[in-house]
């Protein structure tokens, strides 16, 4: 059974158009077994203007964006056109109550994002919370005063290294450090007293590893 706590759903709003193409004749049933209600292999209708329904090309990009988000988070993106459901469904839609632009994606715990512009990487990605595969973890530093210029560019070298915070208190920087599977805590420690501790400047390091983790941030 799916779960429906992983499931999204896209409302979009197709368009109407006219479509002058060419199309190769539509054969039509034999109507009988009667000689006179017979028709040859080669005989049918042609399609003359017809409407057709087709996305808009912003529409159609969202969609597509919104797919592969949710292939890479682990969830799944149900998407409906409400120019091909029935009326009394569209009215009495909940989710569609106060929609001003398509395309609308509804999240299973309620909020939505409205029009194309609000597809951004970040913006899906709040929307699907997803499980850390990579171990996450945090390291206090405290270091000797000097040039943090200088140990800023230290540390920006390191490729565990992800994000540095400087704080004001009893430690001075925050290093939000990132390590691909299949990473451990005793790996961590390793690094920050190898690597970390390893710098002059630094005299005392406090590390958290935490057990799980789940991020609204874009993963790759």
């Amino acid at each position: 059974m799916a779960d429906e706590t992983r499931e999204l759903i896209l409302y979009v709003q197709s368009k109407r158009g006219i479509s002058t193409f060419y199309r190769t004749p539509v054969a039509t049933e034999v109507a009988t077994s009667s000689p006179q209600g017979a028709q040859s292999a080669g005989e049918g209708t042609t399609r003359g203007e017809e409407g057709i329904l087709f996305l808009s090309d912003d529409q159609a990009r969202c969609v597509a964006h919104a797919e592969e988000i949710a292939a890479r988070r682990g969830y799944h993106i149900k998407v409906v056109d409400i120019e091909k459901v029935g009326r009394v469904e569209r009215l009495i839609a909940e989710h569609l109550r106060g929609v001003q632009t398509f395309p609308v994606l509804i999240s299973p715990k309620g909020p939505r994002l409205e029009g194309a512009v609000q597809f951004t990487d970040e913006k899906l990605s709040e929307l699907m919370p997803s499980e850390l595969h990579s171990v996450r973890a945090f390291t206090y530093l405290k270091v000797r005063g000097g040039d943090l210029d200088r140990i800023r560019n230290l540390l920006e070298t390191l490729p565990e290294v992800k994000e540095l915070h400087f704080l004001t208190g009893d430690w001075d920087i925050l290093v939000v450090l990132d390590f691909p599977p299949p990473a451990t805590k005793r790996r961590v420690l390793d690094f920050v007293t190898e690597r970390i501790r390893g710098i002059p400047e630094v005299l005392d390091t406090s590390t958290v590893v935490p057990e799980f983790s789940v991020t609204k941030f874009p993963i790759a």
